[in-house]
């Protein structure tokens, strides 16, 4: 397992449509994915995602941004993970276009997001 870069940076927030709005006025872009799970844009080649938080959402994620490092099989880096003393907050998900999503904690309580997305180029 290798870390390929960070990829994406989401925020969790309460009123989904006027985050929405708010982050379009900020970064002067509309964004290029979404949908009623995500919002996603594209700032500089990174993402900043926004998520509606979930009650069914680990507490740890709740109201604090998440950080997603790229990998090239998020299955995989999710067991190697869990091998090496990770906690799993929330498993594998695809989240819609092939795009992998998986959250464990660290020993020390920190949550790390791990993310596939075959559309992210490397400069």
């Amino acid at each position: 397992m290798q870390f390929l870069g960070l990829r994406t940076a989401a925020y969790y927030v309460t009123d989904f449509a006027a985050a929405k709005e708010w982050y379009i006025k900020v970064l002067g872009v509309a964004p290029y994915f979404d949908a009623p799970f995500y919002i996603g844009f594209n700032v500089g080649g990174y993402e900043l995602g926004l998520q509606p938080i979930s009650t069914e959402q680990p507490l740890l994620l709740q109201n604090q941004p998440q950080v997603y490092w790229g990998v090239a099989d998020v299955q995989e880096s999710c067991e190697h993970l869990l091998s090496l003393g990770a906690t799993l907050l929330e498993g594998v998900q695809d989240v819609g276009d092939g795009i992998q999503v998986a959250t464990v904690q660290d020993p020390w309580g920190n949550a790390l997001g791990i993310i596939y997305n075959p559309y992210f180029k490397l400069p």
